[in-house]
């Protein structure tokens, strides 16, 4: 214990020395009917003995991982006729569930993803197999992955969670990689995010979101109707349009955040960005406006853009957005008059004129330049991607 605990502390010491970053790399399993049972069996068995161990822990009022596992590990292991090592991430799995609060008891979904480790998981990358622990035996499977996913899992470090999803089984592994050193830039490419459009550069590119509005909208009017209907053959065409509409806006913020800091890296400037933590707390819209605002996915551009920066080794810096839609880029002068609709912008001191969103941009370049981050002290980014384990 007191050795893995160190090794911890290493791993630690050595992400903030070598600024690591932290992907998800998730490949297909290629299952054959009998695998694809025993993996079924082996989540269902799973999640009852987190369901059991749940309910000791909730009745014992224990909640910490080290309690619980004195609490019930050798039950729980001759109860469902687990593996050990299944056994103590059951356990890990009931003691996180716990950690946002104890004052309900927590349950989990029959088919809810588990966590592998090495005991129980081996990568063989070079020939896309795993060998994988299963209430029928160690299994044998091949996956499904690309050049991307290869070399990531050649860098995997710690768990893999087993999830079914759409009917098929993936795993999901966290990988590191080495961060380069930010370079050092004298000047920034601000991003101004928005809801009509969804990002604007200081050089005066937009990102337009009428096709993510039209999407969004077009779903939203087939879900109502369907939900109307309550028919079984509407409820089936609901579930295959279920994740269409996030994975559409996710390939989308994947390939502005690309776009953007291959920019920023090719003309050597860094990246300033507006903080809009807790946006949706501070400002106040109509109900009609309400579904656009909150479909708004601002904090997942805004973390590939992080991620993706870190990579690429293009310094990045969160500013101040306060009156950054209403101040003029060319003399300061702020006022609200000076937008008076929501794509122009016209300063009434000076006559400056120009698109709204690129005014706001060149504003957060502006900030970012006065006052520039220390590239030395930049903490670990971390991007956990694609999947969260679902109780």
């Amino acid at each position: 214990m007191r050795q893995r605990a160190y090794s911890r502390l290493s791993f630690q010491v050595l992400s903030a020395i070598l600024k690591i970053v932290k992907l998800t790399a998730k490949v297909k399993l290629d299952t054959t009917a009998e695998q694809f049972s025993a993996l079924t069996d082996t989540l269902k068995r799973a999640n009852r003995c987190c369901d059991w161990i749940s309910g000791q822990a909730w009745k014992a009022n224990t909640f910490g991982q080290y309690a619980i596992h004195k609490l019930a590990y050798h039950a729980a292991k001759k109860r469902f006729s687990l593996s050990a090592q299944v056994v103590v991430r059951a356990i890990a799995k009931v003691a996180d569930a716990y950690k946002l609060d104890n004052k309900i008891k927590r349950t989990f979904h029959p088919t809810g993803s588990i966590a592998y480790d090495d005991r129980i998981l081996k990568w063989y990358v070079d020939q896309k197999m795993v060998s994988i622990w299963a209430t029928a035996g160690r299994l044998k499977i091949s996956f499904v992955g690309g050049d991307r996913q290869l070399a990531l899992l050649r860098s995997r470090q710690g768990e893999a969670d087993l999830i079914l999803h759409g009917g098929a089984f993936y795993l999901a592994a966290v990988c590191t990689i080495a961060e380069p050193d930010p370079s050092d830039v004298g000047e920034f490419l601000g991003i101004d995010l928005g809801v009509a459009q969804i990002a604007a550069d200081s050089d005066g590119t937009i990102y337009s979101g009428s096709a993510v509005k039209s999407v969004r909208h077009r779903h939203r009017r087939l879900r109502a109707k369907l939900q109307s209907c309550q028919t079984p053959s509407a409820k089936r065409r609901l579930k295959k349009l279920s994740g269409k509409e996030s994975r559409f806006a996710r390939d989308v913020n994947h390939c502005i955040s690309k776009q953007i800091v291959e920019n920023a890296k090719r003309t050597e400037r860094g990246l300033a960005i507006e903080d809009l933590t807790y946006i949706r707390e501070r400002i106040r819209a109509r109900r009609r406006q309400r579904a656009v605002l909150h479909s708004w996915a601002f904090a997942q551009l805004r973390a590939f853009l992080e991620y993706k920066a870190a990579l690429a080794g293009v310094p990045l810096f969160i500013v101040d957005p306060r009156n950054s839609s209403r101040e003029c880029s060319a003399c300061g002068h702020t006022d609200k008059r000076n937008r008076p609709n929501q794509s122009t912008f016209r300063c009434l001191a000076c006559g400056h004129a120009e698109h709204a969103d690129t005014n706001a941009a060149r504003v957060i370049s502006g900030r970012a330049a006065v006052n520039p981050p220390n590239v030395a002290s930049c903490a670990v980014v971390s991007h956990d991607s694609v999947t969260s384990r679902r109780l």
